[in-house]
């Protein structure tokens, strides 16, 4: 996130509404600047509201009871192995070239001041002029998008199992590879800043590189849709030219180089689409169209700003989403840890914890408590409160990008 201001994840996807990403005041993303190494010397500088320092000298005792109380306050943090170690760096670096490359004008130029305006403009929660510029969406995804596309990646490479990504192998069962197909459709609800299509591009590379080596099934080919509320679709465009062709290479390249520059994925094996559409008021058989075979749904930094906008109208939409979803299908959630969402209950106000409003609506007995069973539409996988991202030191960018931290819930629909 950190669109500057650590403190909202901006992206639009209300077109009448709000961000899609989310520029919600309660949200900390990015916490910790990794120390990549700039390949243009300019980086954004701003501050982070939300994160604490000790900054003098205090009670030995005090501090130790402020600590404790904090610790009792934040959501249980996941200790382990941060995502990026389980990727090679190489790929990582693959997946942020795409984005040098697919934004290399905008990035070649003095980007800080257009970011400032954007910045500007989320500050304000004036999302219309934030993302209704060309320059600004280009600007917003050179800058935001491939930090989140490397965190994302993360997160679905440890789940992958999990996703039935890959074609059966001829030791698989003819159960098996009759009820598999060779593509799989994911839709990215809120996708249109572009780190999710960089995020499968890389998922996709990373199983062709695990099949070669171990002689597994081969990756499916990825359907990707992608619906945001602004005019993403020339970024969606541009990374996906640049995961479906060969990188630039030096006019003095030898040609062993030449000849072994390839693209990050086969063309034939990687398509994407976008729609323009606000999620909270879309006509519902047109969501059902865009999500007609869909395998996965993603909301990434989407639904809290959803719940923030309007929880009934979010409800509804994410009803129609089930309606709309076969089963087996399954849905990704990531936003920010302790994100909350206000909700008036005869006519107090009360904040809700935002995956405890998701759980309420897709984990309800529909049968509303008249069977002997619980009859559920859903069931939930994974559960984490709270897991970093931490960048390599090793990657290269030309400005700087952030560490990022998150909550995330897999759900499979029943």
């Amino acid at each position: 996130m950190d669109p500057g201001l650590s403190s909202f994840t901006p992206h639009p996807v209300l077109s009448n509404h709000r961000s899609s990403l989310n520029p919600s005041p309660q949200i900390v993303e990015t916490s910790s600047r990794a120390s990549l190494r700039p390949a243009l010397q300019f980086a954004i500088t701003m501050p982070a509201p939300q994160k604490s320092r000790v900054t003098g000298i205090r009670n030995a005792k005090q501090q130790a009871a402020k600590q404790r109380s904090a610790r009792e306050q934040q959501p249980k943090i996941i200790e382990e192995k941060s995502f990026e170690t389980r990727i090679p760096p190489e790929t990582q670096q693959l997946i942020l070239n795409l984005y040098r490359n697919s934004f290399a004008e905008r990035l070649a130029s003095d980007i800080q001041p257009l970011l400032q305006e954007v910045k500007g403009h989320l500050f304000d929660r004036n999302f219309k002029d934030a993302f209704g510029r060309e320059d600004y969406l280009e600007a917003y995804a050179a800058r935001w998008s491939p930090s989140r596309a490397l965190g994302y990646l993360g997160v679905l490479w440890r789940m992958r199992e999990s996703l039935d990504l890959v074609q059966p192998s001829a030791d698989d069962t003819a159960e098996a590879v009759e009820r598999s197909q060779n593509s799989y459709r994911i839709a990215c609800l809120g996708g249109g800043a572009g780190a999710e299509i960089g995020t499968l591009g890389g998922l996709h590379r990373l199983l062709s590189d695990e099949h070669k080596e171990n002689e597994g099934g081969l990756p499916k080919d990825l359907e990707v849709v992608a619906i945001d509320s602004a005019a993403w679709g020339n970024v969606v465009e541009q990374l996906t030219q640049q995961i479906t062709i060969p990188p630039p290479v030096s006019k003095y390249a030898s040609a062993a180089v030449k000849a072994a520059n390839h693209s990050l994925v086969d063309p034939t094996a990687f398509k994407t689409t976008f729609h323009q559409y606000d999620l909270l008021t879309v006509d519902p058989k047109i969501l059902a169209t865009a999500l007609e075979g869909v395998k996965l749904v993603t909301l990434m930094f989407t639904l809290n700003e959803l719940y923030s906008t309007s929880r009934s109208l979010t409800q509804q939409f994410l009803l129609r989403m089930t309606d709309a979803l076969a089963p087996g299908a399954m849905l990704l959630v990531i936003d920010s840890p302790g994100s909350y969402s206000t909700v008036t209950l005869n006519g107090a106000e009360k904040n809700y914890p935002m995956q405890w409003l998701l759980d309420h609506t897709l984990l309800a007995d529909i049968s509303g408590g008249k069977a002997k069973e619980e009859e559920k539409l859903w069931e939930k996988l994974q559960d984490d409160d709270s897991r970093w991202f931490r960048l390599d030191d090793r990657l290269e960018y030309p400005i700087e990008l952030e560490n990022m931290r998150m909550q995330l819930h897999l759900y499979r629909r029943i």
